[in-house]
């Protein structure tokens, strides 16, 4: 009866201690929505298009892939730009691989700084990708955690996504 205790607790504390250390050894996967950059009379007709993209931050290597379609003209360049925060511009940017047409795919394996991946995980990270027609930026979107977004012309329900995620802890 006692041999059968030790067993239980022994398992029990396996257990627990693999729980515990699962996450930190898991890869944090966050998801963009491409949609026009901002847009006035002057460019309107030059920024159209819709995309998404996935990225997976695995230590500091950091895999992008997603696709686009829609542009008004061919892509030129992609780029991972860190911005100053959720849904700000920003300027250091890292290149990425595009499809050089009006639909395709963008892609790239990348090793991250320190900084670039403490952004990444604030979602200060935004793929930005660049037409014929835009060449400062035609579709752009931030890199926020995985989340269940409401079909194009489905009213979203609830609050709209966007996390605090640079928000400090107690």
């Amino acid at each position: 009866m006692a041999w059968t205790l030790v067993r239980r607790l022994v398992v029990f504390a396996a257990l627990t201690a693999g729980l515990s250390l699962g996450p930190a050894f898991a890869a944090d996967t966050y998801q963009a929505n491409l949609g026009p950059m901002p847009l006035d009379a002057a460019n309107r007709v030059n920024m159209l298009g819709r995309g998404e993209v996935t990225a997976t931050l695995d230590g500091r290597t950091l895999t992008v892939a997603g696709q686009f379609a829609g542009l008004p003209s061919p892509a030129t360049a992609a780029h991972l730009i860190v911005g100053v925060a959720i849904g700000a511009p920003g300027t250091e940017s890292i290149d990425l691989t595009v499809t050089q047409a009006t639909g395709g795919t963008v892609s790239g394996t990348l090793t991250l700084s320190a900084k670039q991946a403490a952004a990444f995980r604030t979602g200060r990270l935004y793929v930005q990708i660049d037409s014929q027609k835009a060449p400062t930026g035609n579709l752009w979107g931030w890199l926020l955690p995985q989340h269940v977004d409401a079909p194009a012309d489905v009213p979203q329900q609830g609050p709209w996504f966007l996390p605090q995620l640079n928000m400090p802890t107690r």
